[in-house]
């Protein structure tokens, strides 16, 4: 489930950088001041990953803003396979501060899919798949490195009951530091796929606690995104999980950080034998609401919990302008609260698509604004500090990334800036604002030649 969004939103739709960088070179802009108008390029940093088909999966800033880090995996040749390949950028001029990779026991395929940083910016914790060996199979690795310098400070694996398939999706790191949790699917010998949450120390890496959820049809269970509350007491698991009569429905989890006791499950079904599949979860600065988001037999539907009991407080779907497919990836939450922003993939007509960013209330679900741009799939949202603009990025036509800039109170557009790679097919995966909002950060992967992959890293002013 985890690769579904982001690979079928980019296939939905059937000039080389002046001065960009290379490995180890100076990035192009890097002498552009904060004086430049909003969505000028400050800089572009590329970072060669090998000769197949790598992604930058995931990009996390530093809570000071200093640094960006991006994460991806990358040829690490006949001896160790593909590994992890985690790079530290300057966030002011994109200067390549370490690289650190990961090769599995099995020195095979490992793949990383998340990243996150401590609140005190001191660490840095990336989490993917990698192979064992025969023995266990893939599992989880977690992965700590010091984000000064990159050093490795701990691996943690974790090996399902059925030492078969343990495949990440997503990391998040308690509001206090102390906890890193990890969460994804883990292959059971008699239920299948189930979600799999794992809680670490994020000192030593040592494993708190793990909890496993199977769905009423103890089928394949398979989970997607996990949030923390901002006290730090909860923990929230969402995806997609087979129901015995109701085919696949949203599953959000929420558990007790400190111990991973079950609090409450909650489902969501369209209807009888249908397709609903939950990509993302949020969690209100309040504290008192979880959001929900993903596909739901082709529309967009974005659930509203209680964090305290998991009461349904609303439901909003998003049927966009044709009878064709619409699947949200992601949300964001403003950062008073009161706004809730999705995006993903809304068609138009016959193989055209357009990113579709919808805001509502938080309270109430109603929806404030609608804004679409002419794109093949948006894959990532994130909200500027001030809470006055809404950045989406994702793969536009020509394909190469599109970043949009929105007013958060209208949708109106602001800007739209396109990065396109010495080849086509650029594909952005991600997007963070630093601190302060005068930087907006992308990141993805871009062809070099014909066969070989770079991370991109772009950034532009807030």
């Amino acid at each position: 489930m985890r690769r579904y969004l982001l690979v079928a939103a980019v296939t939905a739709a059937a000039a080389t950088l002046t001065g960009s960088a290379s490995a180890g070179g100076t990035p192009a802009g890097a002498a552009a001041t904060t004086r430049a108008a909003p969505g000028t390029r400050l800089w572009a940093a590329r970072f060669r990953a090998g000769d197949r088909d790598f992604i930058s999966y995931t990009m996390a800033m530093s809570p000071a803003g200093g640094r960006v880090f991006v994460t991806g995996d990358s040829s690490g040749g006949r001896a160790t396979g593909v590994d992890y390949a985690t790079v530290a950028y300057s966030a002011a001029t994109g200067r390549r501060l370490w690289v650190s990779r990961y090769s599995g026991p099995g020195k095979n395929e490992d793949d990383p899919y998340a990243v996150a940083v401590s609140p005190s910016g001191r660490r840095v914790f990336v989490t993917g798949d990698s192979y064992g060996g025969r023995a266990t199979g893939v599992d989880y690795a977690t992965v700590a490195y010091s984000a000064a310098t990159g050093r490795r400070l701990w691996v943690s694996r974790y090996n399902g009951p059925a030492s078969g398939d343990d495949l990440t999706s997503a990391v998040a790191v308690s509001p206090g530091g102390a906890a890193v949790f990890v969460t994804g699917s883990s292959d059971d010998p008699t239920t299948g796929d189930d979600y799999a949450t794992v809680a670490y120390s994020a000192a030593t890496g040592r494993r708190l606690w793990v909890r496993h959820y199977n769905g009423p049809a103890k089928k394949d269970d398979e989970a997607s995104g996990v949030a923390v509350s901002p006290g730090g007491g909860a923990v929230f698991v969402t995806g997609i999980s087979r129901g015995q009569t109701t085919g696949e429905d949203y599953a959000t989890v929420a558990y007790r950080a400190a111990t991973g006791r079950r609090l409450w499950v909650r489902r969501y079904n369209r209807r009888p034998k249908g397709e609903d599949y939950g990509a993302a979860v949020a969690v209100s600065p309040g504290r008192a609401t979880v959001f929900v988001t993903g596909v739901s037999n082709g529309d967009y539907a974005t659930v509203a919990y209680s964090v305290a009991t998991g009461r349904q407080l609303w439901v909003r779907r998003y049927h966009g302008r044709a009878n064709g497919d619409n699947a949200a990836c992601c949300v964001a939450v403003s950062p008073a609260g009161g706004r809730v922003f999705v995006t993903g993939y809304s068609s138009r007509g016959l193989y055209r698509n357009d990113y579709a960013t919808v805001a509502y209330s938080a309270a109430t679900g109603k929806q404030l604004w609608v804004s679409r741009y002419h794109g093949t799939a948006a894959t990532s949202v994130a909200v500027s500090p001030a809470g006055t603009t809404v950045y989406v990025t994702g793969v536009g036509y020509g394909l190469d990334y599109a970043t949009v800039a929105y007013g958060a109170a209208a949708g109106r557009q602001l800007w739209v800036r396109r990065y396109h790679g010495p080849r086509s097919n650029d594909t952005a995966c991600c997007v963070a604002v630093s601190p302060g909002g005068t930087t907006v950060f992308v990141s993805g992967y871009s062809y070099d030649t014909r066969s070989s992959i770079a991370y991109a890293t772009v950034a532009y002013r807030g």
